[in-house]
């Protein structure tokens, strides 16, 4: 078995309980930003060379398909965490031989998953594009995208749980190489499918698969050659794995609430896709809202990887008991996610159309994302506050609470607002995009409440056992 003494390089830069808090937070975030970054590319491609060599309906397609797969990878991803946070609590406490059987308990757990997942994505293709209220004249093409990527979702998948070992155990660079792989291969075979040989959405699908079953091998080969802080027994590589209920018990929470959050945006896409009185104001509606989206994940890149940094930043100095250094990284997050969310919000409000531009050349297109960027705007200094709190929250294994509260600002605040919007104002998207930043402002004020009643609860390090 692999030891703290074998592999000294965890114990600086990977080790959170000491050393200067806002270097270490920074030099951990990076290569999860720089990550976030090639995945929002990795996504954005598909619009984008759609856009620019294939169909007008392709990019509706997509917007709708991509929308039901990223569903599942971000509740997969909350489900992920589970694994980070017990594996940086297990490093904290400086119990290292309990890491393996965490991750043989996440192989098993997660294989059962994707067998599932494949079956329901194949079979249920149509339903989920009906869910979704897709345009009849995109409708096929959505099916299509939607069962190719479901054929591979098992890459997918695999990708996400090697990414959160590693960030589990404090590495945040090798997770940065492996979507970097993925994002060189899906622009390759986005560029050669869908502009050289036109399969159009069928291309950009099949651009995904190929990638992620790439970089997935790739991070194999990694892990077999690297030595890990920790070993991977076949017994623990078991159903009966204990460490099983301990994920489940931090990342079905994360899971559930990553799904309602999901759904309340497939539900924002359903207002959307039903926006306007005639056919080609409702296409190009939706087209604009896939467009914006792309944006969207652009302007919450730097509060996605503060949620995904503090977690395991957190996790670490809870074990090790260290609360006022837990406290101090969430204030830090705040600082450097509010900064730069200032310069994000004055791009989405004030170069909108510049930025949609990119993804597509219809005039159409182009202003609907406009309209629903600037009032979606203030969503990136807001969402840094929130993914600040729910990242320390998680980190003291308060997932249940970050359930709760994402319940009530999605299905008590998002969703009615933005139905009543699509409504009232049923040819200006303008007022369906301040539905996000209202609901986060909800939100950090639920959260504050907590802090300041729960903090001295907080405060007392929770066991495992």
């Amino acid at each position: 078995m692999a030891t703290r003494e074998i592999t000294k390089e965890y114990d600086n830069p990977h080790d959170f309980t000491t050393g200067n808090i806002f270097y270490k937070l920074i030099r951990f975030m990076l290569p999860i930003l720089g990550a976030l970054i090639l995945q929002i590319m990795y996504s954005a491609v598909d619009v984008l060379v759609v856009g620019q060599f294939g169909t007008t309906e392709g990019i509706s397609a997509i917007s709708t398909g991509s929308s039901i797969i990223n569903l599942i990878v971000f509740v997969l991803s909350g489900l992920s965490m589970g694994v980070t946070i017990v594996m940086g609590r297990y490093l904290g406490e400086r119990k290292d031989e309990k890491i393996g059987r965490v991750i043989g308990g996440a192989v098993v757990m997660f294989a059962v998953i994707a067998v599932v997942l494949t079956a329901l994505l194949l079979i249920f293709a149509p339903f989920w594009a009906d869910l979704m209220q897709s345009p009849e004249i995109a409708h096929a093409k959505a099916v299509l995208y939607i069962r190719i990527c479901g054929g591979g979702i098992i890459f997918i998948i695999g990708y996400n749980l090697i990414s959160s070992i590693f960030r589990g155990i404090g590495n945040s660079y090798l997770p940065l190489l492996f979507v970097a792989i993925a994002c060189v291969i899906n622009i390759v075979g986005d560029l050669l499918f869908v502009a050289v040989l036109h399969w159009d959405v069928a291309g950009a699908a099949a651009a995904t698969v190929l990638a992620q079953a790439c970089s997935l091998i790739f991070s194999i080969l990694i892990c077999k050659r690297k030595v890990m802080p920790f070993s991977l027994r076949r017994e623990d590589l078991q159903w009966h794995n204990p460490e099983i209920r301990r994920v489940l018990v931090c990342g079905l929470p994360m899971a559930f609430q990553e799904l309602l959050t999901e759904i309340s945006f497939l539900a924002l896409l359903a207002f959307v896709n039903g926006m306007g009185t005639t056919e080609a104001i409702r296409l190009a509606s939706s087209s604009g809202y896939g467009v914006a989206n792309k944006l969207v994940g652009i302007v919450l890149l730097v509060p996605s990887a503060l949620m995904q940094s503090m977690s395991s930043f957190i996790a670490q100095n809870v074990g090790a008991g260290k609360e006022k250094r837990a406290q101090k990284a969430m204030g830090f997050g705040m600082l450097i996610g509010g900064t730069i969310g200032l310069f994000m919000t004055a791009a989405a409000v004030f170069c909108g159309q510049e930025l949609a531009a990119m993804f597509t050349s219809n005039v159409q297109f182009q202003l609907k994302a406009t309209e629903y960027l600037r009032g979606f705007g203030l969503e990136a200094i807001v969402t840094s506050v929130l993914f600040s709190y729910i990242g320390y929250f998680t980190g003291h294994h308060k997932t249940l609470f970050v359930l709760l509260q994402s319940v009530a600002q999605s299905f008590l605040v998002r969703l009615p607002l933005a139905y009543v919007m699509s409504r009232m104002f049923p040819d200006n998207m303008l007022y369906v995009g301040f539905c996000a930043p209202a609901a986060t402002i909800v939100g950090i004020l639920i959260n504050t409440a907590y802090f300041l009643f729960y903090t001295r609860k907080m405060m007392e390090p929770v066991d495992l056992e």
